[in-house]
């Protein structure tokens, strides 16, 4: 490679890198704490249920009951499964029936309790889990920002991964293991980078063009509905098969009697280790009534068997069916795919840790960048002024980055304590925690105390999570464990894991003088 590629490989890789720091963390530290949100709902709630994608819903009595608060009469009544817990997301849209009060032709949303049939808002079911798992696309921050500041964060990172496979081409596989933890502290730093950089490399590449793909699609699909389409983006989506078909509202009243059970089961049994994940019922109790069952194999038994029946009420037959084994196209198979390879949800608890484990090195790959181009930045030749503007740069990103983990273990102390724990609440406990350690390490000056203090008191927290959930819910994690409440217990035994290796990570680390008399301002 000649010097001058080698430059342009260089700085950009510099460049991109140092401005999506901060952001970038974030994403991978929330996002690697994701990868475990179903289970943080269900510790949060003390509450423990079938790892399955499985619909687990009376629907004859859930609809019987909502039909008293709501009058379901001429909905369509989507019915799915967003998580592993023990509630159901149910959508309803206005009624069609035009005669009818103003208060019915108002859509909502609600989940809903599979086994006490009680509704909560999207607010009143609000979870740490859920908190975490909107952090890592930064959706906290208002609609589209937050949306679009994570997809091109996530695109430039894709530039620095392929600039830095670039640069590192030729020595790719000997780098790989070289570490030499007692040379010059930018030499350690370099090797750190280097060799967990290419450890994560394929999780980091995925992940970058999926995340890139999910947050700015709709830039990307624009042009090519303005073009292809003449701006008709429901041609697009019914192309893509997003749109469920439509069936006209009669407006007479149902005379045939009907069982969605009956309907559910019937279009399970079609195949083998068959899962239903959603339930769209359309023009509820008219003449023209419709119901929709959609499912999936097992992804041990297929990545992508998507299949779905159509039963007509009236009658009684079946109008449509896609066969998840013999008729999953192309289309199906990359929609899916991106999904699954991003989200990690077919490869059981092993897939979620190693995921974990590969989201957390990313983020110390992160922070050994900073780190190398701090200490590149800190030779005596550089005016004063200069070295003192790089340390107060990489001060402040350590304060935002490092002091996410003490904070984020004090939220699983409060959201358990305070349970439930309201959406504006634990926005307050969060984001007011994380600014209050994060001035506090600006104002302290000195990054070996931020590191330090971060990792021993994220640690300290660690360890307490597991006891405040067996004094306040009972549930200790042998207990939990005898009781077969698997997500419980994981997430007891996985703080308990996490805050060990922090720890003992906390003193045996030993400041460089260098960085101390470099960075001293």
């Amino acid at each position: 490679m000649n010097n001058r590629h080698y430059n342009i490989y260089f700085h950009t890789h510099t460049v991109s890198g140092i401005v999506i720091s901060v952001v970038l963390f974030v994403i991978f530290f929330a996002g690697s704490f994701s990868f475990f949100r179903d289970e943080i709902i269900n510790w949060e709630r003390s509450e423990s249920t079938a790892i399955t994608k499985e619909i687990e819903l009376d629907y004859n009595k859930a609809l019987k009951n909502l039909d008293k608060e709501y009058v379901l009469h001429g909905r369509n009544i989507t019915i799915s499964k967003p998580s592993t817990e023990n509630r159901v997301a149910v959508y309803m849209e206005g009624t069609k029936d035009t005669l009818a009060p103003a208060k019915q032709k108002e859509g909502t949303f609600f989940y809903l309790d599979n086994k006490k049939f009680k509704s909560y808002t999207y607010e009143e079911s609000y979870s740490l889990g859920e908190f975490l798992y909107r952090l890592h696309f930064l959706a906290q921050i208002p609609y589209p920002v937050g949306y679009y500041l994570s997809g091109f964060t996530a695109l430039f990172f894709l530039f620095a991964i392929v600039t830095g496979l670039l640069l590192h081409w030729k020595k790719i596989v000997s780098n790989f293991y070289v570490f030499r933890p007692k040379e010059k502290l930018k030499t350690l730093w370099t090797d750190a980078h280097t060799a967990l950089g290419m450890i994560g490399l394929p999780f980091q590449f995925v992940y970058a063009v999926t995340g890139a793909f999910f947050m700015i699609k709709l830039l990307i699909v624009a042009p090519a509905v303005m073009a292809l389409y003449k701006g008709d983006e429901n041609k697009l989506y019914k192309e893509l098969e997003y749109n469920d078909p439509d069936f006209k509202f009669d407006n007479k009243k149902l005379a045939t009697p009907f069982n969605i059970n009956q309907l559910v089961s019937k279009a399970k049994s079609n195949w083998s280790d068959f899962e239903i994940t959603r339930v769209f019922i359309q023009n509820y109790g008219d003449a023209n009534m419709h119901v929709l069952v959609e499912g999936e194999l097992l992804s041990d038994k297929k990545f992508t068997g998507i299949g779905k029946v159509v039963y007509r009420i009236a009658d009684g037959k079946e109008v449509a069916r896609k066969n998840p084994v013999t008729q999953n196209g192309y289309i199906d198979v990359v929609k899916n795919v991106l999904y699954r390879i991003h989200f990690g949800d077919y490869g059981g608890y092993a897939l979620k840790i190693v995921s974990f484990i590969l989201g957390i090195i990313t983020c110390f790959v992160i922070i050994s960048g900073v780190m190398i181009w701090l200490v590149a930045r800190q030779k005596n030749n550089l005016p004063e002024k200069k070295r003192r503007f790089n340390a107060a740069v990489v001060r402040i990103y350590l304060a935002i980055c490092l002091s996410m983990y003490p904070i984020t273990a004090l939220a699983f102390i409060g959201s358990k304590i305070f349970y439930p724990l309201s959406q504006s609440s634990l926005f307050s406990l969060y984001f007011g925690g994380w600014l209050i350690l994060t001035v506090f390490f600006i104002i302290k000056k000195n990054d070996d105390f931020t590191n330090k203090f971060c990792l021993i008191s994220g640690s300290i927290l660690g360890f307490l999570i597991p006891i405040t959930n067996g004094i306040v819910s009972g549930d200790w994690f042998w207990i939990s464990f005898m009781e077969h409440k698997i997500q419980i217990f994981f997430i007891d035994v996985f703080w308990i894991a996490l805050a060990s290796i922090s720890l003992y990570t906390a003193y045996h680390l030993k400041p460089k003088k260098e960085v101390v008399a470099e960075t001293k301002v």
